[in-house]
């Protein structure tokens, strides 16, 4: 499975690097801005409601994560997307997606399955409770 073959490739380290960084909005939004052009930190930093430093951190995490690079252009910081790592996401995304996929159909299955063995009890486990409630008048009266 394709799945195998990328836990292979990666780390346990390195997945929990991945979806760590994927596990927060902003980095989800950094990583979206620069799929579509390059940003500065400073430039990323004037987007958000938080100080310099923590865009920047967020940018470390993304790196650490091989979502994003950086490369120095004079005194900038320029990030951008790195392709390679979003694709090994995309694709270990796309395969536990069709792990999560076919259990949900299983489970479906299963409860299809189960809903269509079992009685109906509707009709077939109901008593007559006019006759239940009958019997019980009627042995009070006779004792």
């Amino acid at each position: 499975m394709v799945v195998d073959q990328l836990r292979a490739q990666l780390s346990d380290e390195e997945l929990d690097r991945l979806f760590q960084a994927l596990a927060d909005t902003t980095r989800r939004d950094i990583v979206r801005r620069v799929t579509l052009g390059e940003y500065s930190v400073s430039g990323l930093a004037a987007l958000y409601a938080m100080s310099f430093a923590a865009v920047q951190k967020h940018v470390a995490v993304l790196e650490r994560a091989s979502l994003v690079s950086k490369e120095r252009r004079g005194r900038e910081q320029i990030v951008r997307a790195n392709h390679d790592g979003l694709q090994r996401a995309r694709r270990l995304l796309d395969e536990y997606e069709v792990i999560w996929r076919q259990r949900a159909d299983r489970i479906a299955d299963l409860l299809a399955e189960t809903a269509t063995t079992e009685p109906d009890k509707t009709e077939t486990g109901k008593k007559d409770t006019r006759n239940t409630q009958s019997n019980k008048t009627e042995g009070k009266t006779e004792g």
